[in-house]
């Protein structure tokens, strides 16, 4: 008996310190973490709604027993529509007989290694007009279909809302912020919900009031953790401090993915550049059955690009470079020449955004009323460990035993440190913790 209480003590103080950790991160993530749970539930069906929203412009219906016309058509129709001042940057054929042709335009730009004085009379885009906007063309008539801003399409604005609420780079850090916390406190809420010998961590029955709340959040907590974990680490890659941090320690481990090398050119031979749909053939005999994107040459030094259109199969994922005159084939690479971070990327972040398709989509429904129901279960029990007649943080603050900060394990403390360092959003906020920590200690200290 005697030889288990120093073990009993010591647990005890752990668990009253989890309990401490947990519950600031709760305070702190919870609300950012509802905003963020609603906003991806819109933005995990944009492929439904943009269908229902601009199925007329993406969508075609095929003549009887007609051919499609040659790529060049529907570009030089898109850029008869397209807005003044903007220049063809990207074309994306019909990757099905239903498909229109997409032909984004953006900015005008010059061209690699070409002097201000020599640029083409486009070359400065009026104001006004500097709106990246996709043109779309029936494929069978060069029909224009319609032309949009890009930055006006549901997914942009859903994007948006999702990642910075509408705002600009203003508000990026506080979502980062949040998504921190989220990750201090799935961490810690497994560490609590880790069943004990005899215990099986599951659900009792019979069990109702705040019992019932605790048990069933804390299994679908852990239940749900390993996609938690997948959703808060992709959209911590691409945060705006932590992700930087992860592309250091990427790029140290050299898990960098390929890049296409700046110095790719082709030279003039006094035949015309490949025209698009010469370009579009040529790619499809190196990459078939792949929906593509096309990028044309700027200049006469200027080189065919292309990769992957389609976001449901990131393992097709390409990079190809032609010689602008032969299609000679300069540089490529595919899913085998990336670095195993790219590719845990390539999956992971479609899935974060539900583009792999009904089930990706399905699966974070499921996933999105889990969360739900943990954050008003957590506020549920919040509200009912309020000690009567006290308000503020100190009628609710789990009790944290003496000792419980010296009890820490020196595994969760590096990886604690660990966290911070790669999150210094979460460092900065961590030190303003301990600060109210000790101003905690120290009146109650008074007050004693």
């Amino acid at each position: 008996m005697t030889m288990n209480t120093p073990t009993s003590s010591l647990h005890a103080r752990r668990r009253s310190l989890f309990w401490r950790i947990h519950f600031w991160a709760a305070l702190i993530a919870s609300p950012f973490a509802l905003v963020a749970t609603l906003t991806g539930l819109l933005y995990i069906f944009t492929p439904q709604i943009e269908a229902s929203l601009y199925g007329q412009l993406e969508r075609v219906t095929p003549p009887p027993a007609a051919a499609t016309l040659p790529l060049d058509a529907a570009v030089a129709a898109a850029r008869a529509a397209a807005p003044a001042g903007l220049e063809v940057q990207s074309v994306v054929p019909p990757a099905g007989p239903r498909d229109a042709v997409r032909v984004g335009f953006g900015p005008a730009s010059r061209a690699p290694g070409e002097h201000a004085a020599h640029a083409p009379a486009t070359a400065a885009a009026p104001s006004g007009t500097a709106a990246r906007s996709t043109v779309f063309v029936d494929p069978y008539d060069a029909r224009v279909l319609g032309t949009q801003v890009d930055q006006d399409r549901f997914s942009e604005w859903a994007r948006r809302l999702h990642s910075r609420l509408l705002q600009g780079e203003s508000l990026r850090w506080v979502i980062e912020l949040a998504a921190s916390w989220m990750l201090v406190m799935l961490l810690t809420g497994v560490w609590l919900w880790w069943p004990q010998p005899g215990q099986s961590g599951l659900p009792r029955a019979g069990a109702s009031g705040r019992s019932w709340w605790k048990q069933w959040h804390a299994f679908l907590g852990v239940a749900l953790g390993i996609l938690s974990l997948v959703i808060l680490l992709t959209g911590i890659t691409w945060s705006k401090y932590a992700g930087t941090q992860v592309r250091t320690a990427r790029d140290w481990a050299g898990q960098a993915s390929p890049q296409v090398p700046a110095h790719l050119h082709s030279m003039p031979t006094g035949a015309p550049q490949l025209t698009y749909q010469q370009a579009w053939q040529r790619t499809q005999a190196l990459v078939p059955g792949v929906p593509l994107l096309l990028t044309p040459p700027r200049g006469p030094h200027g080189v065919w690009r292309a990769g992957s259109a389609d976001r449901k199969h990131p393992t097709d994922r390409f990079d190809l470079v032609l010689n602008a005159y032969d299609g000679t084939v300069l540089y490529k690479a595919g899913w085998e020449r990336q670095t195993a971070f790219g590719k845990a990327t390539a999956l992971g972040i479609p899935f974060h955004r539900g583009e792999l398709g009904m089930w990706n989509q399905l699966l974070l429904l499921v996933f999105a009323a889990g969360v739900l129901f943990s954050l008003v279960s957590g506020w549920v029990m919040f509200f009912r460990r309020r000690r009567a007649g006290q308000l503020g943080l100190r009628g609710c603050l789990p009790k944290l035993l003496p000792g419980a900060w010296r009890a820490a394990p020196p595994g969760w403390v590096l990886l604690g440190v660990g966290l911070c360092v790669l999150m210094p959003l979460l460092a900065v906020s961590a030190l303003v913790l301990v600060g109210v920590e000790i101003a905690l200690g120290r009146a109650r200290t008074v007050t004693v």
